[in-house]
Order: structure tokens, then C-alpha cells, then sequence
């Protein structure tokens, strides 16, 4: 759950008044004091989100332009406009420069829609001449123009979000296909493996980039922009969603035909060896991605085993020929299960690999660490009897549950479960079903009818008993006045709750 975010305005009416003072009127030089001096006192209070910094940032260098009067040097103009378009661009993307690797400063901002002579002024302003200042006024006005569609009219009408197009992904596809051919060649041929090196480290590089860019894209597709608040502050929910935002959609590339899944379908069968893990071919191509990834992402593992397990538990119910054997080959409607099977390889693998680094043991309270006891736990409700129909390949989950909890003495005891866990369709009876339940429903009627027996007889006794003494009992008890007890003399007799008995003795409705 994400925490909330403290904001400099009480209300967002007072945001509305502020953005009223700055664009109603741009030649209203008192409108614009007066949002500086609100934004001020904001600043003052708690730190201000970098969009309110650079609008303050621009605001007052504004200010400073108008009531020069020949008295400020241009030199000095040019200097804070250009110190504000500077923040400006820096604060965007220092905050989404994520990632092990550097991205340049065009592309970050190419994603979150900056114009990109923004970036060139940054970069002219920073390192060569200053620019002229109209160039730097002309700047301005587009900045602000900016700040007013990203910022302050998604922040007053929430609502307008959803309209927004998120911003463009490049393909991951080509840098997949790319590195599956260089491993290939390394693979095959041992020599080539120098000679490629450079190549490859690029490749995961270029990877690396594309998470990176993911994250950005994440950013903007869940809430737009979240503009996190000054000082470089980092939200650590927003992080995090970010980053599952961005494992999730690299672990849907992963799970396509032809990556960790190869085409041909006899290179999906597990290895010859004893382990249930993918064949040794294509270890050799991914582990090194994966390990790359892993090394960086910490919970890309328990990322890509969710996704296996979700589409293992997510698929229409079918037979499988023949018996429960360690490899499975056809449906009986001739579609192949491979795909399936090799999936599972891989969750065993990601599970013997890095469930004991150190990432997910015993005493880390991290709900994104891979689990092997949350692992088997989710298998388990693949096979629950009500998911009967609609829950998957059954003997690849059972034979991938059975793979998992060995070894593993807490676990050990739940393979001997599974068989009552996928017991006959309640579609299918036999005879034997049918004479165990007419036993039963004879056994309950006579003992219900035993019960009655027995109580009415209680009961006359009592109301023999009632009426014997009735009229003593009924001295007795101090009731209020105009209440008596009935007895049996006064037709009274024991009925079920919510029964009327008539005048004549009889039951009625």
C-alpha cells in the first residue's frame, strides 16, 4: 500500500488560486507576485514538489525581467533564465535516470515528452555560450505552457489521467533475439566467446536501457507523473511499483515462444539427468541473462516464477494421456504440452538457484523474495477441486509439486496429500456412491425420528406435571399485572418457535 504524500495546499482550491494567478493573465505582473509569494510561503513550510520549484524558479526570474527597467544587466537575465530552464530539465530527469547503466538525458526526455531544444538549450547553457534572451524568454513561455498541461491540470483534475496516452516502449523483441544469436555462437563454438564478449556486454547493456525505460513508461502509465516531491526524496512504494511495473512486462518477453522457451519442441523436454530443469542447450543461452538481471533486480526471480505459476494455474483443464509419468507429451485433442512442461523446468531451476542466496531466507520479511513454501502453496491451489475444468495441465502442476517439495521434510508430507486434492468429477457417481448415501439418509431419518419419539413424551410429562401444580406454581411467580402462565388446563401445549396453535388444538399456519 503506498503511503500518503504530504503536500504544501490544505485544499486544491488553493493550488487552483495559485495556477489562476500565474496563467490567467501573463501580462498581470501582481497576479504573479502573488504566486510567488504563496509558493514562498509553501517552501517555507515543507518541501515543495519540483514542478512548484521550477514554476517559482521561472516565476521569479519573470518578475526580475519585468521590473528591471534597464537597471539589471542582461547578463544577469539570461543567468536566471537559464538557471531555471536548467533546474527545470535536471529535476525531471535525475529523479528517472534508474538503473545500472547511465541513460542520456534526449532520451528520458523523449519519454516523458519534454521538448527536446529543452534539452539542447540545458546542454548549451551548461556547457557553451548562453543563449540569447529572447531564445531563453521564448523558452520560458514554453516551459510554463508545459508545467501547466503535465502538472497542474492532471494535479486539479485527477479524473483527465486516464486520457493520457502512456509514453512510447521501444520493442524488446530485436535486443532478445540479438543476444540469443550471439549465445548461440558462443555456445556452439567455444572460441568465439572473446571475440563476442564486447558484444554481449552491450546487448545486456541495451537490456538494462530497456528496463530503465520501462520504469519511465511505468511512471507515467500508472498516474501520469507522480513528480516526486523536493530534494531528490525518493518514494519508496512508487519505486517499487515501478519496478514490478517493469520486471512484469520483461517477464512476459521472457515467457514467448523462442526465449526461454525454444521453438523446436524437443529441445522443451527436461534434461536426460535426473533433475527437472530445462535441457543443458538452453541453460547454457539465458542463465547468463537471467543472472545479469537477478544481479541488478533483486526480485526478478520471484517475478518470473509468478508469472510460470500464473499461467501454469491459468490454463483450460485437459486430459493427458497416459499414466503419471515424469514426461508429458500430447493432449488427447493433439495440441502439445511441451510449452507447458519446459515452463515448469524453469521454475524448478529458478527455484534451486536463487532461493538460498541469501535473497528469501529465513528472517527477510521481503514479500517479494522467491519462497519456496509460497511456491508450493500457490500449486496447491492450482489444484483445489474447484478449480476442476478450467485450472490447468494437472500432472505438470502435481509432477512440478512433487519435483519441489523433495528433499524438503516440511514439505515432504504434502505430496502424499495431493491425490485427494483432484479426486473424481462430482459428475461421475457409481453405485457404491449412491448405496453410501441412501444408508446415511436412511441412519439420519431414523434417528430424527427416534428424537421426536422421545421428546413428545418429555413433553406430555411435563405438561401433566404443569397441570398438577399449575395453579400453585402460577401463585407462586410474581408475573405483572394482566399476565398469567398458561398451562395445559388453559389449552396450552409445546409448539416449534413460530407455529400458532388454533383455538381447537389443531396447528395452523
Amino acid at each position: 500500500m503506498r503511503l500518503p504524500r504530504r503536500v504544501p495546499w490544505a485544499s486544491l482550491s488553493e493550488l487552483d488560486e495559485v495556477c489562476s494567478w500565474i496563467y490567467t493573465d501573463e501580462s498581470d505582473i501582481d497576479a504573479k507576485v502573488l504566486a510567488v509569494n504563496r509558493l514562498s510561503a509553501w517552501k517555507s513550510i515543507t518541501s515543495l514538489p519540483h514542478a512548484l520549484e521550477a514554476t517559482l524558479s521561472i516565476l521569479t526570474a519573470i518578475l526580475q525581467d519585468a521590473s528591471s527597467q534597464n537597471s539589471t544587466t542582461f547578463l544577469s537575465l539570461r543567468q536566471s533564465y537559464a538557471t531555471a530552464i536548467i533546474r527545470l530539465v535536471n529535476g525531471l530527469v535525475d529523479s528517472l535516470q534508474v538503473g545500472a547503466y547511465a541513460r542520456s538525458i534526449a532520451s528520458i526526455a523523449s519519454q516523458l515528452g519534454l521538448p527536446a531544444w529543452f534539452v539542447e538549450l540545458r546542454h548549451s547553457a551548461t556547457h557553451e555560450d548562453l543563449p540569447s534572451l529572447e531564445v531563453l524568454r521564448t523558452a520560458t513561455r514554453d516551459a510554463m505552457r508545459w508545467l501547466l498541461d503535465n502538472y497542474f491540470l492532471p494535479t486539479l483534475n485527477p479524473s483527465a489521467q486516464s486520457s493520457a496516452t502512456s509514453p512510447p516502449l521501444r520493442p524488446l523483441s530485436p535486443l532478445l533475439q540479438k543476444y540469443k544469436t550471439l549465445l548461440k555462437s558462443v555456445t556452439r563454438d567455444a572460441s568465439l566467446k572473446n571475440q563476442h564478449k564486447d558484444e554481449i556486454t552491450r546487448t545486456l547493456r541495451e537490456i538494462e536501457r530497456w528496463m530503465a525505460e520501462a520504469k519511465v513508461a511505468a511512471k507515467a502509465s500508472l498516474s501520469a507523473f507522480e513528480w516526486d516531491v523536493g530534494n531528490g526524496e525518493q518514494d519508496t512504494g512508487q519505486e517499487d511499483t515501478r519496478e514490478k511495473w517493469a520486471l512484469d512486462r520483461f517477464c512476459d518477453h521472457l515467457l514467448e515462444k523462442g526465449v526461454l522457451v525454444p521453438l523446436s519442441k524437443k529441445k522443451r523436454m527436461p534434461s536426460s539427468n535426473d533433475g527437472f530443469e530445462p535441457s543443458e542447450t538452453t541453460l547454457r543461452i539465458w542463465t547468463p541473462l537471467i543472472a545479469h538481471v537477478h544481479s541488478i533486480h533483486r526480485s526478478f526471480s520471484s517475478a518470473l516464477v509468478s508469472k510460470i505459476l500464473s499461467h501454469l494455474s491459468s490454463r483450460s483443464s485437459t486430459t493427458v494421456d497416459g499414466s503419471e509419468a515424469d514426461t508429458i507429451l500430447l493432449l488427447q485433442d493433439g495440441r502439445d504440452t511441451s510449452y507447458d512442461v519446459c515452463l515448469a523446468t524453469w521454475a524448478n531451476w529458478l527455484m534451486n538457484t536463487y532461493e538460498s542466496d541469501g535473497y528469501g531466507s529465513e528472517g527477510n520479511n521481503d514479500q517479494s523474495a522467491l519462497s519456496r513454501e509460497n511456491v508450493v502453496i500457490s500449486l496447491l491451489g492450482a489444484l483445489r477441486p474447484d478449480k476442476s475444468g478450467d485450472g490447468g495441465s494437472e500432472k505438470i502442476v502435481r509432477k512440478l509439486l512433487k519435483v519441489l517439495c523433495s528433499n524438503h521434510p516440511q514439505l515432504e508430507h504434502i505430496t502424499s496429500l495431493v491425490p485427494s486434492l483432484s479426486k473424481t468429477s462430482s459428475s461421475e457417481w457409481h453405485d457404491e456412491d449412491l448405496l453410501a448415501m441412501t444408508q446415511r439418509l436412511d441412519a439420519t431419518v431414523a434417528l430424527q425420528t427416534s428424537s421426536d419419539t422421545s421428546g413428545e413424551t418429555q413433553r406430555m410429562d411435563i405438561d401433566s406435571e404443569i397441570a398438577s401444580v399449575g395453579g400453585v406454581q402460577a401463585n407462586a411467580e410474581e408475573l405483572p399485572t394482566g399476565w398469567k402462565k398458561m398451562t395445559a388446563q388453559d389449552g396450552w401445549r409445546s409448539t416449534p418457535v413460530g407455529v400458532f396453535v388454533g383455538s381447537t388444538g389443531s396447528l395452523g399456519n
